[in-house]
């Protein structure tokens, strides 16, 4: 009894006995507490599923199916995850109007992005697909600006030009200006590829490409008092250019040429 007495009071017992209680509590918590966690988590989750079921019923059944299988009115909706909701309603290209024309057009947006997040929740359940990308992925920065360009350039000026501004393509349909675009929607674009669009998932395109366009985008778009190229000619690259000087350069040429031929035929009469 005496010795246990003895390392009761041994001045390193209270330590040993704080660092004991601190193991076990620290132990205790990882235990329980990431689990309640994740428990809140799933229902915060069920939660946005069943109100985006609600909202789904009431604005999408009718052409996309009350399952979202799809009919003659709409496409399946299954597996296009949630960054496809996000753009299209976020855009306003859905809910479409009742009378389509060659593609959807953007329009004013009728959903709060909660409503938006509560959308893509229910139609993310029906199948896996492209989830709502971060701020991080579509932030300018750390991205190569001039890469961008030449990525942009070689995948998507053939429809949106060089600069973002669009341009028409075949049937009526036309490929969208890309000025004052969330930079968000255009990486959820990408990743989806809506209507005419092709799609650039990460395994054809990555992620680091795609902020590398939307920064480029931001670049060649963004606020500036005058272009340092000199007059743009609508941002439509070498083929604008090439016509202009091809009208212009050799009209006057001809011009030109036109009037020295008529000064040079009076001088020999006269």
């Amino acid at each position: 009894m005496k010795k246990l007495s003895a390392r009761r009071r041994h001045p390193m017992a209270a330590l040993v006995v704080l660092l004991i209680a601190l193991t076990l509590s620290g132990g205790l918590y990882a235990a329980f507490a990431p689990a309640d966690k994740a428990q809140a988590d799933d229902s915060a989750q069920s939660l946005a599923i069943e109100e985006g079921k609600k909202l789904y019923s009431v604005g999408c059944a009718s052409c996309h199916g009350t399952g979202g299988q799809g009919s003659s009115d709409g496409p399946s909706l299954v597996g296009v995850g949630a960054a496809a909701v996000d753009f299209q309603v976020g855009t306003g290209r859905m809910p479409a109007a009742t009378s389509q024309g060659a593609q959807v057009p953007k329009k004013k947006n009728i959903y709060t992005q909660a409503q938006i997040d509560q959308l893509a929740a229910y139609v993310a359940s029906l199948g896996a697909g492209p989830a709502v990308p971060s701020k991080n992925d579509y932030s300018p920065e750390g991205a190569d600006i001039a890469k961008g360009g030449d990525l942009f350039r070689t995948n998507c000026a053939q429809c949106h030009n060089f600069t973002g501004k669009g341009g028409a393509l075949t049937h009526g349909k036309f490929a969208p200006s890309l000025q004052g675009v969330d930079p968000k929607h255009i990486y959820e674009a990408m990743q989806t590829g809506p209507q005419n669009m092709p799609s650039f998932p990460d395994t054809t395109m990555s992620q680091q490409n795609k902020k590398d366009i939307i920064a480029y985008l931001d670049a060649v778009n963004g606020d500036q008092t005058e272009n340092p190229g000199g007059l743009e000619l609508g941002g439509l690259g070498p083929v604008s250019e090439g016509l202009f000087g091809w009208i212009f350069g050799l009209g006057a040429l001809i011009a030109v040429a036109v009037w020295v031929a008529a000064r040079t035929a009076k001088a020999k009469k006269s």
